[in-house]
C-alpha cells in the first residue's frame, strides 16, 4: 500500500487488489483555501463532509465510486466502513455531521476522521480502534485540537499516525501547526517521508509511531 498526502485534509491511496491497483482519494479542496488541489484520476473518492476545504469532487477526473456518509461499501475488492460522527462537540449543533472512514485493504486498515471535533464513544470505537494506520486531524479551531488528537490516538491504538489539517505553507485557514500535536505525544523527532509505502509486514511493532508526509 502507498498513501500520499495531497494536502490539508486530501489523501491519495494505493492498494493492491484482486491483482490490480486501485486508487482512493479522501477529501478532496477547493484551491480557496490556498492550495493547489492535483487534478488526478481516482477510482473511489471517499467525502467525510460537504465543506469547501473537504468536497471539492469537480477537481478528480473521470467518474468514480463516491461515498459520502455512513454504511459498509466494497469496490473492487476494497472494503469502505462508514462510521457517523460530528464535526463538533455539540453533536453537529456548530458544523454538522462528520464522516470517518475505515478503509480495508492489502490486509491493512486505514482510517481517515475527516474533521471530528469530539472523543470517539463506545459505538463509534467498534468499528475504528485498532487500525493500523490513522489520519488524524490536529491543527484545531475546527475540529480536534492537539491534546484531543492525541486523546483520540490513544483510544483507537494505531501502529502508525498521520497528522493532517494543520497549518502549512501557503494554507489561509488559521489552524494551529503540526508543533503543539507533536509534544502531546512525546515525539521530539517524527519520521518524515515524501510517501508511506507500507505492507502488514512492516507492523510487528506494537509501539505507535508518528509519519509526517510531504505534502505531493
Amino acid at each position: 500500500m502507498q498513501i500520499s498526502w495531497l494536502g490539508h485534509s486530501c489523501f491519495k491511496i494505493e492498494a493492491k487488489a484482486n491483482g490490480e491497483t486501485v486508487t482512493l482519494v479522501v477529501d478532496p479542496y477547493d484551491d480557496g483555501i490556498g492550495l493547489k488541489m492535483p487534478r488526478i484520476g481516482t477510482d473511489i473518492l471517499l467525502v467525510s463532509h460537504d465543506h469547501f476545504d473537504h468536497a471539492n469532487v469537480s477537481a478528480l477526473r473521470g467518474e468514480p465510486f463516491i461515498i459520502r456518509g455512513a454504511g459498509e461499501y466494497e469496490v473492487k475488492k476494497v472494503v469502505v466502513y462508514g462510521v457517523p460522527t460530528y464535526h463538533d462537540d455539540q453533536q453537529g449543533g456548530q458544523r454538522g455531521p462528520n464522516t470517518c472512514f475505515r478503509i480495508d485493504a492489502e490486509d491493512l486498515s486505514v482510517v481517515h476522521l475527516g474533521d471530528l471535533g469530539h472523543a470517539l464513544s463506545q459505538e463509534q470505537l467498534e468499528l475504528l480502534e485498532g487500525a493500523d494506520i490513522l489520519l488524524v486531524p490536529v491543527g484545531g479551531t475546527y475540529t480536534l485540537n492537539a491534546k484531543q488528537a492525541a486523546e483520540v490516538v490513544s483510544q483507537i491504538e494505531p501502529r502508525i499516525v498521520i497528522p493532517m489539517h494543520y497549518k502549512t505553507p501557503g494554507l489561509t485557514i488559521d489552524l494551529d501547526p503540526v508543533e503543539p500535536f507533536l509534544k502531546e505525544m512525546g515525539v521530539k523527532k517524527p519520521t518524515e517521508e515524501e510517501k508511506l509505502k507500507i505492507s502488514k509486514k512492516d507492523l510487528l511493532t506494537e509501539d505507535t509511531h508518528v509519519v509526517l508526509l510531504q505534502r505531493t
